[in-house]
């Protein structure tokens, strides 16, 4: 069950990665990912109210958010500081890089965090695991070939070097959402982690953003800034669904989740008109055979 849940998680992600590519092409980061942080609190905002002054109605159903104490929204704050360093990061390179290299090398994750749960959580990895580890390192080296071709030079290039970060605070984030799951409620954490991100977002638009707004990329409203948090929320709703179940792996879930890498790569080449695809189709494939081999390894 929890399996098949990470595949919809992916293919859900995959929309939201489209959405946030169309939104932020051309347009300011900031205000963006603001607008995506009270959209997505908003769309709770019916859960909470119901949670927490008619209990009895939503009491039962997997909606139910459950007061806990104050040390537990500690550890909530926690994640919402991950998570928003990851998106601040990926947001800024989704927007200046194209979004079938983007989305290749996002999809490199589960590795970073086979690794992590290799060191925290005492996971071992077979030769079926190494294997795919080794064919994801492979894929990020071909894909800097493909980056060239574009003037795209990985080490000299600030948005990957926004790529690489965003991707190791979304490894980062996995393996907390792990730990998470065995001590809170993932309604708690997915509803609580939203709306503490509105203040942080808040402080950066008005006190980085907006002083030097006219000197950056002005900002336009999108109707696809809604549909990035309308896919998220449904998208990480499924996700923390998956990791509640006692037997799932946070390794498989990361793994699968990242294959969202398909839908935008085949976005990249319908919608956005990318180039060398060629090339880097090769390398999605190596990601996921690489991924392949993870689950193989898994199952071992």
């Amino acid at each position: 069950m929890w399996l098949s849940l990470a595949f919809l998680s992916a293919l859900l992600l995959g929309f939201y990665e489209i959405f946030k590519k169309t939104a932020l092409d051309g347009n300011a980061v900031i205000p963006v990912l603001f607008l995506n942080t009270v959209f997505c609190s908003l769309l709770f905002l019916p859960v909470i109210v119901l949670s927490y002054c008619f209990p009895e109605v939503i009491r039962d159903t997997m909606f139910y958010v459950p007061r806990v104490p104050f040390s537990t929204h500690l550890l909530i704050i926690l994640k919402s500081v991950i998570v928003l360093s990851s998106w601040i990061f990926a947001y800024f390179s989704t927007k200046h890089l194209p979004i079938t290299i983007a989305g290749t090398i996002r999809a490199t994750q589960p590795v970073l965090t086979l690794l992590g749960a290799l060191l925290v959580f005492g996971e071992r990895l077979n030769l079926y695991q190494w294997i795919g580890v080794l064919l994801a390192l492979l894929s990020f080296y071909m894909i800097s070939a493909a980056g060239k071709k574009e003037g795209i030079n990985f080490k000299h290039n600030r948005w990957i070097f926004f790529l690489v970060l965003a991707t190791l605070f979304g490894a980062t984030s996995g393996l907390y959402d792990k730990y998470l799951m065995m001590h809170v409620d993932r309604m708690t954490v997915q509803v609580w982690y939203t709306w503490y991100q509105i203040p942080m977002m808040g402080a950066i638009l008005l006190f980085v953003w907006y002083p030097k707004r006219k000197q950056s990329t002005p900002f336009q409203w999108r109707s696809s800034i809604f549909f990035i948090s309308f896919f998220l929320v449904i998208a990480d709703f499924v996700y923390f669904y998956a990791l509640s179940f006692p037997d799932s792996m946070i390794s498989i879930v990361s793994m699968v989740r990242r294959s969202n890498v398909v839908v935008s790569f085949i976005a990249g080449a319908i919608i956005f008109r990318e180039k060398n695809l060629k090339s880097k189709a090769f390398d999605l494939l190596l990601v996921l055979i690489g991924m392949l081999f993870l689950y193989i390894g898994s199952k071992a």
